[in-house]
């Protein structure tokens, strides 16, 4: 049995799917869906059994027998707004309640493969080596990068032992992230503007050493995500530490336009806008996933090209209305 945490979000349920390819369907799924839309996320997926979120210690304590002899437990569950300020909430929610689960996995021997996230890596001022050697140096630019930031620290002092391995997501899109309002992709966000308005706003710059909409960013398509979780939890479960999880290449605001106009058939129409000031002060201009240590575990498959990515998600989903996977 598999356990999933965060499993109707988009990473969790495209995990859910790879598993489900892989004929895997002895899944616990465990989220906090409330009176979003997050429901329609699981409608596809094949599982044994649903926990909410604040049910599961509960539910682990009267099923220990079940639980106990998990496979792994992949733990995607967290507050991933980078907007959120209540640092309280984050560190309750993203970083004891991991401890939690963590303390259970190294009690049964179970492996536990979790979301760490590139906004551990702050501004990218000490780069972005997902090395565990000089983490205490990385200064995360808001409470929730802090909040992952602590639970890898956590880790560390116990080197990753028995069976841990952390994955920096860094931008990731693809179907599935209609719920995540603010925090929603470019890809979609666009998509939108586009549709309604025919044309795309970006943020200006505000470092001399980038033009406007030449900020860059390591993008990945979700599915692509979804088999680096997969791999690290059930392929290769001696890989322990921290790993990237990104496509190995910055790309600018420009180029995801690009693909964006291209894939929906429309004419490149772009307006830079302002910065809000709470955005400028927590804002990263670069960051880029070196890749070489997951490959070095193993991992081989290579991502999806970031036009082609684009284009599958917009073609096949945002313009046949079909919003989910």
């Amino acid at each position: 049995m598999i356990v999933v945490t965060g499993a109707a979000g988009l990473i969790g349920c495209a995990v859910v799917r790879e598993l489900n390819r892989r004929g895997i369907d002895d899944i616990i799924l465990v989220d906090h869906m409330g009176t979003t839309d997050k429901w329609m996320n699981l409608r596809t997926l094949q599982y044994r059994e649903y926990v909410e979120k604040d049910d599961f210690f509960y539910h682990i304590e009267e099923n220990h027998e079940l639980y106990a002899k998990s496979e792994a437990f992949i733990h995607l569950g967290a507050c991933s707004s980078t907007m959120e300020k209540d640092a309280s909430y984050l560190m309750r929610n993203n970083y004891q309640y991991s401890i939690g689960l963590a303390e259970y996995c190294m009690e049964h021997n179970i492996r536990m493969v979790y979301a760490s996230s590139a906004a551990t890596y702050g501004e990218g001022e000490n780069g972005f080596d997902d090395s565990e050697e000089h983490i205490e140096k990385l200064l995360p630019l808001n409470p929730y990068g802090y909040s992952k930031q602590a639970f890898d620290l956590w880790l560390k002092r116990i080197k990753f032992a028995p069976s841990f391995a952390g994955i920096k997501y860094f931008n990731i899109f693809g179907p599935n992230e209609y719920h995540k309002d603010n925090m929603m992709s470019l890809v979609l966000k666009a998509y939108y503007q586009i549709r309604d308005e025919g044309k795309l706003r970006l943020f200006k710059s505000y470092k001399p050493e980038y033009k406007d909409g030449e900020q860059k960013r390591d993008f990945l398509y979700v599915e692509d995500a979804a088999k680096m979780t997969v791999y690290l939890a059930l392929d290769n479960t001696k890989a322990n530490g921290l790993f990237n999880s990104g496509r190995g290449e910055a790309n600018t605001w420009l180029d995801l336009a690009d693909a964006i106009f291209s894939a929906m058939g429309k004419e490149k129409n772009i307006e830079f806008v302002d910065m809000p000031d709470y955005i400028k002060e927590r804002y990263q201009y670069y960051t880029c996933a070196p890749m070489d240590k997951l490959k070095k575990a193993g991992y081989k498959e290579p991502a999806t090209p970031l036009k082609d990515a684009v284009a599958d998600y917009v073609k096949n989903y945002l313009l046949q209305n079909e919003r989910r996977a």
